[in-house]
């Protein structure tokens, strides 16, 4: 089997949404039809996307034992988009077959990515623990911050998470390790390149250039930085008081440590081959300069996780406790989320470009820091990934760019004001995703291994009461320094 995720169920899943995906050219030539379409779409169709994103947020509050089962996950999605693929596929004729079918290559690239890193990732394991002490524990983040830009936030989470547990153990408060490990290495870290974060593979499946998020690197510094320090000082202040509260030397038992092995060091090589593929792939090398095929670059990274799983020695995976139910759920809630979102995207486009309304008013946003703010709300309560797509689609129907194929490239090119604009999406997504447990992937998982673990997190408003007094402080002086225009 080619993709050995969780068995049959989820690798025949790939091959059936690679198989329903494939575009016709058909569908291609009434890409045009979707500037009626957005015209024409009632406002009420964004209503299956903004039921689905409510349903992420609040059902694991309100009957949380229920919502852990992938099985009734998958029952939510279906209630909610089966109905809106219908719609699609058969209410709105060639143009919206057009817009579905786009929506699901662009799921299938963006899972296969996502799985992918996660499979390698999970068989690198890390044996033996650090110190324990505020120096070794930034220093850790520090590296998960760059180490997020060429794995993932999902993968440099699920790397260093266990280790660093492990490096902690002997000490009595540790919670704020861990919210600050989600902090930096499952959010803030993954900015600089489409391979960071979710909201940016996006970016680069829609026409931006992989290396154009580099640009963001003073807003990457700034950010990591200051929470790094942050922590250090909150963390000496933790151990200081740990020293005067417990009997015997906090500081030596946090300082035992055992040597340090990397085991699954393969897997290395197989990450740096999902990286070459994504840039071959975006840069179209052997391809004369256009981007690939949808699907030679699926099949390749696949092939890299199957290598991987398959020569993996189980053992490793049976101690970094690896299982595919993650993922799993990641594909299970984004497949509905691509298929609902479609009409919100479609419907803000046109709105931005002026060619309708919505409820009466006028488009409203105009300047970085409205898009900063309006992008990393949503993000901090929703899914970062859909919040950037809705809010670039939104811009670039400000410089009347449809939001069809690689739009946001041609957005790009539009001038110095896209190109900020732009900047304040990305950042804004991939920051205040760190801002509640649901607004990106990684969050949750943390917090289950954490917990797993034995410590006792944070619940969803304790979590915060932590993002709002260290995160918000700092988003406005990222708005004061960089978007202020």
């Amino acid at each position: 089997m080619l993709f050995r995720f969780a068995g049959s169920r989820l690798s025949g899943a790939v091959i059936l949404l690679i198989t329903l995906c494939g575009r016709s050219a058909a569908a291609q030539e009434h890409g045009t039809g979707v500037v009626q379409l957005a015209q024409d779409l009632p406002l009420i169709s964004i209503a299956p996307f903004l039921l689905l994103l409510l349903a992420i947020a609040l059902l694991p509050l309100i009957v949380g034992h229920w919502w852990e089962h992938n099985w009734n996950k998958a029952i939510v999605v279906a209630c909610v988009a089966l109905p809106m693929a219908v719609y699609l596929g058969f209410g709105l004729g060639p143009a919206g077959r057009f817009v579905l079918e786009e929506k699901m290559i662009e799921y299938v690239s963006f899972i296969v990515l996502l799985a992918a890193l996660y499979t390698i990732s999970g068989g690198i394991y890390i044996q033996g623990s650090l110190s324990g002490t505020p120096l070794v524990n930034s220093g850790m983040m520090a590296i998960g911050a760059v180490l997020a830009n060429l794995i993932g936030t999902t993968g440099a989470s699920v790397v260093l998470i266990r280790p660093l547990l492990r490096a902690n153990k002997s000490r009595r408060d540790k919670v704020h390790v861990v919210i600050f490990f989600i902090f930096v290495v499952s959010n803030c870290g993954g900015l600089l390149t489409p391979l960071g974060d979710p909201p940016l593979f996006l970016g680069f499946l829609m026409g931006v250039p992989f290396e154009w998020t580099l640009r963001l690197w003073p807003q990457w510094l700034f950010v990591n930085v200051a929470l790094i320090a942050i922590f250090n000082i909150w963390d000496q202040i933790v151990l200081d008081r740990e020293e005067r509260a417990r009997p015997g030397s906090q500081l030596e038992e946090a300082m035992a440590h055992e040597p340090l092995w990397i085991h699954g060091k393969r897997n290395l090589v197989l990450l740096a081959g999902i990286m070459a593929v994504v840039l071959a792939s975006g840069k179209g090398i052997g391809y004369g300069g256009q981007p690939w095929p949808f699907g030679v670059k699926e099949a390749l990274m696949a092939i890299l996780a199957a290598v991987s799983y398959g020569g993996t020695p189980s053992l490793y995976h049976e101690r970094n406790s690896f299982n595919f139910d993650p993922i799993i759920e990641v594909a299970v809630l984004f497949v509905g989320i691509f298929v609902t979102m479609a009409p919100a995207l479609v419907i803000l486009n046109a709105w931005g470009q002026g060619a309708r309304d919505v409820l009466g008013m006028e488009f409203g946003l105009h300047r970085p820091w409205h898009f900063f703010w309006a992008t990393g709300s949503l993000s901090s309560f929703l899914d970062n990934a859909p919040t950037y797509l809705t809010f670039s689609a939104t811009a670039a129907g400000l410089e009347h760019v449809p939001a069809e194929g690689r739009f946001l490239g041609e957005f790009l090119t539009r001038g110095e004001a896209a190109v900020r604009m732009l900047a304040a999406i990305s950042t804004g997504a991939v920051f205040m995703g760190s801002m509640t447990y649901i607004g990106n992937g990684p969050n949750f998982m943390v917090k289950a291994i954490a917990e797993s673990s034995g410590l006792k997190m944070p619940s969803f408003f304790g979590y915060m009461l932590y993002s709002m007094a260290v995160l918000l402080p700092l988003f406005l002086v990222v708005t004061l320094l960089f978007f202020r225009g």
